[in-house]
């Protein structure tokens, strides 16, 4: 399979962590927070966190603190569909198609729910032919993007489609929530809404860099599923964040990549280029710790980071795009994303 043509896209409304405090200092909920839960919010938007500025579908901040099922379930239903179908348009331009090219379609999103799903609503506003094969995935997390092209392959080598539309979208604002619980706060001050986007097919484009996927695997471990997960609270859904995490997702990510160069009869220092998904700064220094890889090597992941927060499933479509953007040198790549589950997912690239 080849990776023939990306898009990303976010809200056009960007804000600073900054502001993002300030804003928290003026909700209506800031006063019932314990003295503990303030500090966290000050400490993670104020700190040297690795964010800078995060994308989130809102025309002011104040709407963050709206936390009613309707208004968020408002907000990804409106949101989603634009989000994904511009990824998808940038994919399809990068890739010199049209919509009347693509025989497939799948998206990935763990920030809302629609029935039917995102795939009805893209495929409207793309114009997909109507018998294109659409293929809904929910409910993993921020690791869905590498499972979502790992479909895209297996419809590839099936015969069933020969393009297909690797699409994941998340709205996080749709899924923010404030309360005294640590997890709760740090991913309403992490996560940023955006799509990424990839057009699949069994033989490389003309016109761009040949993108190879060559290898891939995943790791679910059950038993530390409550580590990161969703849960539904009062009809919305809640973030669970455990400190846990960065050092779970480092650890698997090992794991996942041992497995595939053990497949390949490789060795890490034949990889080059590292795509990573940048959950967090912790989560960065625990894979740069836990791999022996150096700031440059996690520097695609730290970019998109600092750019956009954490976009979730969305975030190696970006962070793949800004190799190629930054002229990253051909070879052997490693894309890695991870999330709830808990689980890791990996897949080796051969790019030229």
């Amino acid at each position: 399979m080849f990776i023939n043509g990306l898009g990303t896209a976010v809200p056009p409304r960007r804000y600073s962590q900054r502001e993002c405090w300030q804003a928290f200092q003026a909700a209506p909920q800031f006063n019932g927070l314990d003295r503990r839960a303030r500090a966290i919010l000050q400490r993670v938007l104020l700190d040297a966190n690795g964010i800078g500025t995060r994308a989130l579908a809102l025309d002011s901040l104040a709407e963050c603190f709206e936390l009613d099922p309707d208004t968020l379930h408002r907000r990804f239903a409106l949101h989603a569909p634009k989000l994904a179908t511009e990824a998808a348009r940038r994919a399809l331009e990068s890739a010199q198609l049209c919509a009347d090219d693509i025989d497939a379609v799948i998206i990935s999103t763990c920030t809302g729910y629609l029935c039917p799903g995102l795939t009805s609503y893209v495929g409207e506003r793309l114009g997909l032919r109507p018998n294109v094969f659409g293929l809904d995935l929910v409910g993993q997390g921020c690791g869905a993007a590498v499972p979502n092209l790992r479909a895209g392959s297996a419809l590839l080598k099936a015969g069933d489609a020969s393009r297909v539309l690797s699409i994941c979208v998340e709205v996080c604002s749709a899924a923010f929530y404030i309360d005294n619980d640590p997890g709760v706060l740090i991913s309403a001050c992490l996560f940023g809404d955006g799509a990424g986007a990839a057009v699949l097919a069994n033989s490389p484009a003309a016109s761009a860099r040949r993108i190879e996927w060559t290898t891939a695997a995943s790791l679910h471990d059950s038993d530390r599923r409550d580590t990161l997960r969703f849960e539904h609270a009062n009809g919305m859904l809640r973030n669970i964040l455990t400190p846990e995490v960065p050092h779970i997702a480092a650890t698997h990510a090992a794991a996942v990549l041992a497995d595939v160069l053990t497949q390949r009869q490789m060795t890490q220092r034949q990889i080059g280029t590292w795509v990573l998904h940048g959950g967090g700064r912790k989560v960065i220094e625990a894979l740069r710790d836990e791999l022996g890889l150096s700031a440059d090597d996690l520097g695609w992941a730290s970019a998109v980071l600092n750019e956009f927060g954490n976009v979730s499933s969305a975030s190696v479509y970006f962070a793949l795009q800004a190799a190629l953007n930054g002229g990253a040198p051909g070879g052997w790549w490693w894309m890695s994303s991870f999330g709830a589950g808990f689980s890791c997912h990996g897949a080796l690239l051969k790019v030229a």
